[in-house]
């Protein structure tokens, strides 16, 4: 399903992008050497229920998953990349952790990832991951608006991370949002320009490029949720949600 909405849900999206942003950002202020992932999902919890919206993730149970995920953030540190189900581990110095959230609020789902190093200084290779996912994110919002198409999207993230040198894996990108966290259309991390749906004002796009060091290929851990890399590789992963305007591109999840 593509959903497209209305310009009262867009106002509501603003809304719900603003409070995944402002928890993101007191997340990052909060996770310190020794801070216990278990504690980083329940400040979620607590920020999320606080707010009056709703959890994406605790009862998610996709095909891909061994569901109910039943947290809600996604806590994936060093070679994990993807749904990291949050668990009794202590953050070390150095650790390079990407923080993934999604919310409901009015109705309305926002969703975005951010990826940094605690502790100081980072190792160069995770700051050149970090820095490359961030540029292919911001290469695909320049590349969206109305009339483009989801392929311009995905050649703008993939010639980012392609000319950094990291492999590209298509499992997994961004997605629509809208009333719910994953929907049509899919938008790869990599594609051929002038291709896919094309863009309409009110459609929500989810872009989340994401990369491993070294390799394209992913294991899952034995909770059923964690996606690794296979060779134990760092990762890193950067998403926002946007909105297809008239005008262009307005990126909902930025703090207020």
């Amino acid at each position: 399903m593509i959903e497209i909405l209305n310009p009262a849900d867009l106002l509501r999206a603003r809304d719900t992008g603003a409070l995944v942003a402002d928890i993101l950002r007191t997340l990052k202020s909060r996770s310190t050497v020794g801070t216990n992932l278990l504690e980083i999902d329940q400040w979620a919890q607590d920020m999320i229920v606080e707010a009056g919206a709703q959890s994406c993730y605790v009862d998610y149970e996709p095909s891909f998953g061994r569901g109910p995920f039943g947290h809600y953030i996604c806590t994936s540190v060093n070679d994990a990349v993807l749904h990291g189900l949050p668990h009794d581990y202590p953050l070390a110095d150095g650790d390079l952790l990407s923080l993934d959230l999604a919310v409901s609020l009015g109705g309305v789902v926002a969703d975005s990832a951010i990826s940094f190093v605690v502790g100081d200084p980072p190792s160069p290779e995770s700051v050149a991951l970090i820095d490359a996912t961030e540029r292919a994110l911001a290469a695909g919002i320049a590349a969206a608006g109305p009339g483009a198409r989801v392929g311009d999207i995905s050649y703008a993230i993939g010639t980012v991370l392609g000319a950094a040198g990291y492999p590209i894996n298509t499992e997994f990108g961004g997605h629509g949002v809208g009333s719910t966290m994953h929907q049509d259309p899919h938008v790869s991390n990599t594609g051929r320009p002038g291709r896919g749906y094309r863009l309409r004002p009110g459609l929500l796009l989810a872009l989340e490029p994401w990369i491993m060091a070294d390799t394209a290929a992913l294991v899952t851990d034995d909770d059923g949720w964690t996606l690794r890399s296979v060779t134990g590789c760092r990762t890193a992963h950067s998403e926002h949600t946007i909105a297809i305007t008239d005008d262009g591109v307005e990126v909902m999840t930025l703090p207020k």
